[in-house]
């Protein structure tokens, strides 16, 4: 199973404020530990939401965008990884061991086309299939 880690933003990371070289040495040293057991796939930091836009869709086909900075920062990512395990409580044990002192980090689940199998047809499913490939080829691991 693939899981989604989102590391929720603080006002400090919406300020721009980085990690210390302690902090992100503590980081660095747990990201190993994930990448050495096979768990990591991948994780990035995000710039603050000044840096950003949101996209709204309406019913009607209209969309409106929204520059940055957005107000509710506790509703905010700072940073995300996407590991994989057997199950949603070995993320969470894997999770317990991060060297945060504060904040939040919520973990999902994430699905592929296997969810939409009572809607998927052959054709959706060979464009899905001809869409990771591709992706596969462009992202050799």
């Amino acid at each position: 199973m693939r899981f989604m880690v989102i590391v929720k933003a603080s006002p400090e990371s919406e300020n721009g404020q980085m990690p210390s070289a302690e902090e992100l040495a503590a980081m660095g040293d747990f990201n190993e530990e994930l990448v050495k057991a096979g768990v990591m796939l991948a994780g990035d930091g995000l710039y603050p939401s000044a840096k950003g836009a949101r996209v709204r869709f309406d019913d009607k086909g209209s969309t409106t965008v929204v520059d940055g900075p957005f107000t509710e920062s506790k509703e905010l990512i700072a940073g995300f990884w996407i590991w994989e395990l057997p199950s949603l409580q070995d993320a969470v044990e894997w999770l317990k061991k991060a060297p945060f002192r504060a904040g939040e980090v919520e973990i999902r689940q994430v699905h592929g086309a296997e969810a939409f199998e009572e809607v998927m047809t052959p054709e959706l499913q060979a464009q899905e299939d001809r869409l990771r490939e591709q992706i596969t080829a462009r992202n050799p691991q």
